[in-house]
């Protein structure tokens, strides 16, 4: 773990962000098995120091873009946790009316744009939005934009990273680099496996950070949205990570061996992190239990709100436009 100094109060709060994605998603699999949660279902666990450390640099008026497994963007960002439940059960409740589900979370009060479940997909959506705060002089405003490593192999990423450094936008380009695209691992679909030296070809300042590390994480997004806020142009952080669960719900995590998983489960952040403050005497077993007891209580009235939550009706689900509705040009 880092060796950043940090202070208790905000300690507990990366822990607790952390924590509350964790019991989140572990929920939302038990919600799953009973059939609550229905179509795909891509979980963070394990990647809990990427989502919880970068949002500590990026202020409400930073716009954030992320992928098809954003449950833990979305929660740290401030979207509740009864709205982002209901969404996830398909309740007009939800944040999208319980359209979205969970890849396709929005919330544009709090510039949260997605959700995006096409690989890569979020990415021009990132340079339009940073485009727009530039022409406007919106000068202080930055686009975070989140995406996996798999991103990378598609001509969205190499269009949209070569924009936004012709142009110097105000781009943050976020990789979580979980070295694996769906099942396919890093080395057999790039023939450069230094992300950051990859993105470094466009002539935009970028550099690898150890995403197992939430201090880390966070010191390098800081420093990395100063430079966006300082009209330096875009930057490109590479996020090592790693997802402890399989690809999706849908998927058998045929690709990997145990062994591997489990190694990488040495450096959970959920555990490092906490010993890590127990080693700096900031943290006792009644912190602890305080920020675990807190997390259950507001899970537990997330799945309340959700379950006694309203089905869109059948009548909207069914509803389209005939020609004859279509108003005349």
């Amino acid at each position: 773990m880092s060796a950043v100094a940090v202070e208790r109060e905000h300690a507990l709060h990366l822990l607790r962000e952390m924590t509350r994605i964790r019991r989140f998603e572990e929920a939302c699999v038990q919600l799953y098995s009973a059939t609550k949660i229905r179509g795909f279902l891509h979980l963070y666990i394990g990647e809990e120091a990427v989502g919880v450390g970068a949002m500590q640099a990026l202020g409400p008026e930073d716009a954030v873009v992320a992928t098809y497994r954003e449950h833990g963007h979305a929660l740290v960002r401030g979207v509740p946790a009864r709205a982002l439940m209901a969404e996830m059960l398909g309740r007009v409740e939800g944040c999208c009316r319980g359209r979205g589900g969970s890849m396709h979370i929005f919330d544009a009060a709090r510039r949260f744009y997605g959700g995006n479940a096409i690989v890569g997909g979020g990415l021009p959506l990132a340079v339009g939005l940073a485009l727009a705060d530039k022409l406007a002089g919106r000068h202080e405003r930055v686009t975070a934009c989140f995406f996996g490593e798999g991103a990378m192999a598609e001509g969205e990423f190499h269009e949209s990273i070569n924009l936004a450094a012709l142009w110097q936008l105000p781009v943050l380009f976020l990789c979580e680099n979980n070295r694996y695209a769906m099942g396919t691992a890093l080395e057999r679909s790039e023939s450069e496996t230094d992300l950051s030296l990859k993105a470094a070809s466009y002539e935009v300042p970028a550099w690898p950070v150890d995403g197992m590390d939430v201090l880390a994480v966070e010191q390098a997004v800081r420093r990395a949205a100063a430079m966006v806020r300082g009209g330096e142009g875009p930057v490109f952080l590479e996020l090592r990570t790693y997802r402890f669960r399989a690809h999706s719900m849908y998927d058998p995590d045929l690709y990997r061996s145990k062994e591997e998983i489990a190694r990488w489960r040495e450096r959970d952040p959920l555990t490092t992190f906490p010993e890590l403050l127990r080693s700096q005497e900031l943290l006792d077993d009644a912190a602890l239990s305080g920020i675990e007891d807190e997390v259950a209580a507001e899970v537990a009235d997330a799945i309340a709100f959700a379950d006694a939550g309203t089905p869109e009706p059948v009548e909207e689900l069914e509803w389209f436009v005939t020609m004859d509705e279509v108003p005349a040009a």
